[in-house]
C-alpha cells in the first residue's frame, strides 16, 4: 500500500498534478485574501518593552480598545454611526473593541479633546475594561494627544493615525506602499517627542573630541535629526511616487489617444466596488468584507450592451474625515477618478445612513477635482436593504440605478445606464471595406459603436458610430445608401 501511495504521489509530481481541475484554480482575488489572512495579531504575546527609547515613534498596538468620540454637531443617533464605524475601523486594524463612549460638546477640548473630567472617567473605564488602547473619533494634535496619555496612562491614538495603520496593513503594490509610508512619514513630523536636553548628539570642547573653537554648543538633538531624516524619506518617496505615475499617464495617454471611453468605480469603502467590477468584467480582484480592502487601483475592459469597448477602473475607497495625508499620498492614484468620462458611484443601500456616505465621496471628489464629472449613483446591496431606504435614496438622487453585486440584480440595467452616459461618438459613417483591410474593421469595433455590418463581394458594409480622426481615415471608403 506503501508503495502504491508513493507511485502515485511521485506520477502527481512529474506530471504536475495539484489535485484542483482547471476551473477549480483559485482567483487571483481568493489567493490574496488567504495571504491577508494568514498573518493576524494575538492579544497579549507582545514583547515590548515600555518606553524605553530617546523618541517615541508611536508604534501601534491594537489589542484591547476604548473608543471616545466628540458630539459637535448633528443628532445622537449620527454620533453613534459614527462610533460604530470607528469601531469597524478598529476591528479592520486587528483590536478588540471593548468599550465607546461619546461625549455633546460645542467643541472638543483644546487641551484633552473631552476635558479633563471627562478625561478621568476615561481613564475609569480603562482600568475596569483591561484596555491598553484608547482611540478618539477624530484628528487629535499633538498636545491633545500627550495631554490625554498622561491621564489614561495607555496609549492614546486618533481616527487619522488608525485609518494609516490599516492601509499599511493592505497596502501590496510597490506605488501603494510608498505612498502609504508617505502619508505616515508627514503624519508622524509633527508628533516626534524627545525627552528633554539630554537628546543632544553633539557637544562642543573637549566632549566633541577637541573641535575647539566654532564647535561649542548642543549641537544637532536626536529630535532634530529624525525630522532630517523623515524630511529626506520623504522627499525621496514624492520623487519615487512621480516616478511610478508617469507609466500610468503613460497608459492613461494611449487610451485617450485611442478615444477609449473611461469609466471609474468610486465610493465609500466597503460599498462593494469591487464585487461589482468582478460582475461587470470578470476581473477576480480581491473581495473582503471589511474597510480598506482595496488600495491599488484596478482598470478593465468591459464592453457595453451594444459592444463599445471601455475601461472599467476600481479605486480606493473614501471614509468621512479621509485624512489630508492620504488623500495627497494617493494623488496620483486618484487621477483614475479625474481622468474618467463617468464616475460609478457606488452607495451600500444597507447602510444605516447612505447619504452621508454619498456627502462624504463628494466631499473628497470636490477636494480632488473630479467634483464636474457625471455621475451615476449605484445604490448596492439591495438584497440587504430596507426598501424604504432604496426608494428614500431613489427621490433623494434620481439618476441612479439599484443592484445587488451577490445576487446579479439590476446588472443589465446599470450596464443599460452606463452605456447611455458614456460620451456619445461624433460621426455616424457608412462604408464598404474591402477584405485586405481588415486592420480597419477591427479598429471600428474596437473604438467605435457598430450599428450594422455586411459581407458583400466587394468587401465589408459597416454602419458605425466612431471618433472624428478615425472617420477621416475611413472616409475614402464612404459607401453612399442606396436608394
Amino acid at each position: 500500500m506503501t508503495e502504491r501511495f508513493e507511485e502515485d504521489r511521485n506520477h502527481d509530481v512529474l506530471t504536475g498534478f495539484d489535485g484542483l481541475d482547471a476551473e477549480d484554480e483559485p482567483m487571483t482575488g481568493e489567493l490574496d485574501l488567504e495571504e491577508r489572512r494568514a498573518l493576524r495579531r494575538v492579544a497579549g504575546l507582545s514583547t515590548e518593552l515600555d518606553d524605553v527609547t530617546e523618541v517615541e515613534y508611536r508604534r501601534l498596538r491594537l489589542e484591547r480598545v476604548v473608543l471616545v468620540g466628540v458630539w459637535t454637531e448633528g443628532t445622537a443617533e449620527d454620533a453613534e454611526n459614527s462610533l460604530r464605524e470607528l469601531a469597524l475601523l478598529a476591528e479592520t486594524a486587528g483590536s478588540q473593541v471593548l468599550e465607546g463612549l461619546t461625549q455633546r460638546r460645542t467643541r472638543p477640548d483644546a487641551a484633552t479633546y473631552i476635558g479633563s473630567g471627562k478625561a478621568e472617567e476615561l481613564s475609569d473605564v480603562v482600568i475596569a475594561t483591561g484596555a491598553d488602547t484608547v482611540i478618539c473619533d477624530g484628528e487629535l494634535a499633538p498636545s491633545q494627544l500627550r495631554h490625554l496619555e498622561e491621564i489614561v496612562k495607555v496609549k492614546v491614538i486618533d481616527r487619522t493615525a488608525l485609518i494609516l495603520d490599516i492601509f499599511a496593513q493592505h497596502a501590496k503594490s510597490r506605488e501603494g506602499k510608498a505612498q502609504v509610508e508617505l502619508a505616515q512619514l508627514n503624519y508622524l513630523l509633527p508628533r516626534l517627542r524627545g525627552w528633554g536636553g539630554n537628546l543632544s548628539r553633539q557637544v562642543g570642547g573637549r566632549a566633541a573630541g577637541g573641535v575647539g573653537i566654532g564647535g561649542r554648543g548642543p549641537g544637532e538633538t536626536k529630535i532634530e535629526l529624525d525630522r532630517r531624516r523623515i524630511r529626506t524619506r520623504m522627499a525621496k518617496l514624492r520623487r519615487q511616487i512621480a516616478e511610478m505615475a508617469k507609466a500610468r499617464d503613460t497608459k492613461r495617454g494611449e487610451r485617450r489617444r485611442n478615444m477609449v471611453p473611461a469609466v471609474a468605480i468610486a465610493g465609500y469603502t466597503n460599498a462593494g466596488k469591487s464585487s461589482l467590477l468582478n460582475r461587470l468584467t470578470g476581473a477576480g480582484v480581491l473581495v473582503e468584507d471589511a474597510l480598506f480592502a482595496t488600495l491599488d487601483p484596478t482598470v478593465r475592459r468591459a464592453t457595453t450592451p451594444s459592444g463599445r469597448a471601455y475601461t472599467l477602473a476600481d479605486t480606493v475607497g473614501f471614509v468621512r474625515h479621509l485624512p489630508h495625508q492620504l488623500v495627497e499620498a494617493f494623488r496620483s492614484t486618484l487621477e483614475e477618478v479625474t481622468d474618467a468620462h463617468l464616475v460609478v458611484h457606488v452607495v451600500d443601500g444597507s447602510d444605516p445612513d447612505p447619504e452621508r456616505q454619498i456627502d462624504s465621496v463628494r466631499e473628497v471628489l470636490r477636494e480632488i477635482g473630479a467634483d464636474s464629472l457625471p455621475e451615476l449613483i449605484v445604490i448596492n446591496k439591495a438584497d440587504a436593504a430596507d426598501p424604504l431606504a432604496i426608494a428614500r435614496l431613489q427621490r433623494r438622487e434620481p439618476h441612479s440605478v439599484v443592484v445587488s453585486a451577490h445576487t446579479g440584480q439590476g446588472l443589465d440595467e446599470l450596464r443599460a445606464a452606463i452605456e447611455r452616459d458614456l460620451p456619445t461618438l461624433a460621426r455616424e459613417v457608412r462604408v464598404l471595406l474591402p477584405y485586405e483591410r481588415g486592420d480597419l474593421v477591427a479598429a471600428v469595433h474596437d473604438r467605435g459603436e457598430v450599428l450594422k455590418q455586411e459581407h458583400e463581394a466587394a468587401g465589408t458594409v459597416l454602419l458605425a458610430r466612431v471618433p472624428e480622426d478615425l472617420a477621416g481615415e475611413l472616409s475614402p471608403y464612404e459607401d453612399p445608401i442606396p436608394a
